[in-house]
């Protein structure tokens, strides 16, 4: 070997490959946790799915009764197929803002008094933008009535807070989604379910054609309205990761080749033996 032969190159230092080997092992682990948490979650997503699905086949059945609402869990009765009498407290209607198959515009959001004098939430369905001031206004002339309402529809979880960047305000009317609890304490209710419910059952015709409901001219509120879809791409999330965990255990096997074959060189070489 001549004076202008480079050196061969040398191997990592110890504590530079324990370093590499302590990020590696964090990678690996740090993947792997995330492939068995999507493969939960798919397990989650599938159990909900076949749950929701018996649910909207079964026939309607009553209300959980009102000294169960404290320990519900939205797993108990979100979509639960239900039916209910009452009379409507028409002079309470709030409006919440709507985005549909047929545009936007609100939901009609009445309290229903059930015979114990306990109060649930009914969302009766979709009106435009143009039909507000009719059902905020129109609600007081026909509060009187003692009509026996009877409603039937998918029991829903409460919606805190507000929508996106956008925060409920009762004293101005803007309601941006169903805060129960907000929703009763605002209109001073009695005792109120946790839970509202959607009249009607899902209309697969509006989500499968919306250009031909979107011409659709009433009547109004329109039930039927509720998308019952969930994703499930979980499978390809846990792939997804379980994939670069490999990878990360691939690249540390090259790594390790590669330092053992340096070092091999690196003891071959008179440059390994110089003092």
């Amino acid at each position: 070997m001549t004076d202008h032969d480079p050196a061969p190159k040398r191997p990592h230092s110890t504590w530079q490959l324990a370093v590499l080997t302590l990020v590696g092992m964090a990678l690996f682990a740090g993947f792997m946790g995330l492939g068995v948490w999507q493969v939960q979650r798919r397990a989650w997503k599938l159990d909900l799915i076949e749950r929701v699905t018996e649910r909207l086949k079964s026939p309607p059945a009553d209300l959980p009764a009102a000294v169960e609402w404290p320990g519900l869990q939205p797993a108990d009765f979100e979509y639960r197929h239900v039916q209910v009498q009452g009379r409507w407290l028409q002079s309470k209607t709030v409006l919440t803002q709507a985005t549909t198959a047929l545009g936007q515009g609100f939901w009609v959001i009445t309290p229903l008094q059930q015979k114990d004098g306990t109060v649930v939430l009914v969302n009766r369905g979709f009106i435009p933008a143009k039909l507000r001031s009719q059902w905020l206004e129109a609600p007081e002339a026909s509060n009187t009535t003692d009509e026996i309402a009877q409603v039937r529809g998918l029991l829903r979880k409460t919606e805190p807070e507000g929508g996106f960047l956008r925060h409920n305000d009762p004293q101005g009317q803007k309601w941006y989604s169903r805060d129960v609890a907000a929703i009763a304490a605002s209109l001073q209710l009695p005792v109120t379910a946790p839970f509202f419910i959607d009249a009607g059952l899902p209309d697969a015709t509006l989500h499968a054609n919306p250009e031909a409901a979107s011409a659709s001219t009433g009547p109004w509120p329109r039930e039927g309205l509720t998308i019952v879809r969930f994703s499930n791409s979980h499978l390809v999330y846990a792939l997804t990761w379980f994939g670069l965990a490999l990878m990360v255990a691939g690249s540390g096997v090259l790594v390790a080749r590669y330092e053992r074959r340096l070092r091999v060189a690196s003891n071959n070489s008179p440059h390994g033996h110089q003092p």
